[in-house]
């Protein structure tokens, strides 16, 4: 049976490298001693094949094989556009 792709759903950071995003995923976890849920961040670098992600931009983004040393994700669609 294949396993399914990870996904995740974050917001573009950095679109300064060429064909390269940086995203930032947010995501609620229980703390483990005290209950309360704590809010963390995970930076992923993205390969963005065509360019068009901009700086606050909602993205998917999808695991591939390693397409460089620290880019091991894909820019799969572009959900919302920044403002402005």
């Amino acid at each position: 049976m294949r396993e399914r792709v990870k996904q995740r759903v974050g917001v573009v950071v950095s679109a300064k490298a060429a064909k390269t995003v940086v995203v930032r995923v947010d995501r609620l976890v229980q703390h483990p001693l005290y209950g309360k849920r704590i809010r963390q961040r995970t930076r992923f670098m993205a390969h963005d094949e065509r360019g068009e992600c901009h700086e606050g931009d909602r993205v998917l983004i999808i695991e591939s094989p390693p397409i460089s040393r620290r880019k091991r994700w894909r820019v799969s669609k572009v959900l919302t556009r920044a403002a402005g």
